[in-house]
């Protein structure tokens, strides 16, 4: 068994992770939701999709991390470095748009908004 098959291995296991974060996280959101629903009569919506935004998030995270080491170690061609940074940047894009939606500001603004808050 060389390395590259075993970081193979490990990169499935990683993409499988954040995978499974999702899959699980999203249950517990919508469990989560529902049990608002029956015991206070109405969930918040907008804290149901702050929540799923988390969640897909992480996972998201996760999977880059599985992507860069598949890409990196185990298939390393000019062709998977650039399908890589396509992948990156569609997944960097979609977290600003998340992150965007779950705080309602950029990321590099939440120090801003913070300190005003305080104030």
């Amino acid at each position: 068994m060389d390395y590259k098959s075993v970081f193979a291995d490990v990169a499935r296991v990683i993409e499988g992770a954040g995978v499974v974060i999702m899959a699980i996280g999203l249950a517990g959101v919508l469990i989560r939701y529902a049990y608002d629903v029956v015991r206070k009569g109405a969930g918040s919506y907008s804290q149901l999709r702050v929540n799923l935004g988390r969640v897909i998030l992480l996972g998201l995270e996760i999977l880059i991390v599985g992507d860069i080491i598949r890409t990196i170690i185990v298939e390393t061609s000019v062709e998977s470095v650039l399908v890589l940074g396509l992948i990156v940047v569609i997944r960097v894009v979609l977290s600003f748009a998340l992150e965007v939606e779950i705080s309602g500001s950029w990321p590099w603004q939440q120090g801003r908004t913070d300190r005003s808050d305080a104030a």
